[in-house]
């Protein structure tokens, strides 16, 4: 399981080792220097989307932030029990994602199981580099694209270019599972 404390040290460590300040990281990323700050001294846990942000600007992988094992393996097995938590309901919008390949180092897409609660916390808005799919495994979630809105059921799949707003809710009282994967260009 990935400590969340241990992701705000690591962030640090690589921006230390980097010779980069606060101030420096928040103008290559367009995050405050006070939520960075926040983030390095584990008062704020970021959604996976800021950790992808955060990765291209120290010149890092996901992984590396992660803590993962360097293994360079060229297939990565995760049993359903081997699963990683990375953000749990007690983030800051009150989503939750399982790891689906974290053995695997240095990889192009970030596979996740995310689960959206049937009340969000706090209103989330992401938008980022690169590309995203999201299969909806259970439940109904209300899917925002920039002006547009879309309801996505069970076995329903969106696809679609994440430099665009977007966020997901559920829709309805039942939590929503959906099979993520991010692909995040160099």
């Amino acid at each position: 399981m990935v400590v969340e404390s241990e992701i705000g040290q690591r962030l640090k460590k690589y921006r230390l080792k980097g010779k980069i300040t606060l101030q420096n990281l928040a103008e290559k990323t367009g995050l405050t220097k006070g939520y960075l700050s926040k983030i390095e001294n584990t008062q704020k846990a970021p959604p996976v989307s800021t950790l992808l942000i955060l990765s291209r600007a120290l010149n890092i992988s996901l992984s590396d932030i992660l803590g993962e094992g360097r293994k360079h393996r060229s297939l990565c097995l995760v049993k359903k029990k081997g699963r990683r938590a990375i953000a749990r309901d007690g983030t800051l919008f009150g989503y939750a994602y399982q790891t689906l390949a974290h053995d695997f180092y240095n990889k192009r897409m970030e596979p996740y199981i995310l689960t959206l609660p049937v009340k969000v916390k706090k209103n989330a808005l992401f938008q980022h580099r690169g590309e995203e799919l999201m299969f909806v495994l259970k439940g109904t979630m209300r899917f925002q694209y920039g002006d547009e809105q879309y309801l996505v059921g069970a076995g329903d799949c969106v696809y679609f270019d994440t430099s665009v707003p977007h966020y997901g809710v559920c829709e309805g009282n039942q939590e929503v599972k959906c099979l993520m994967v991010i692909y995040t260009p160099e």
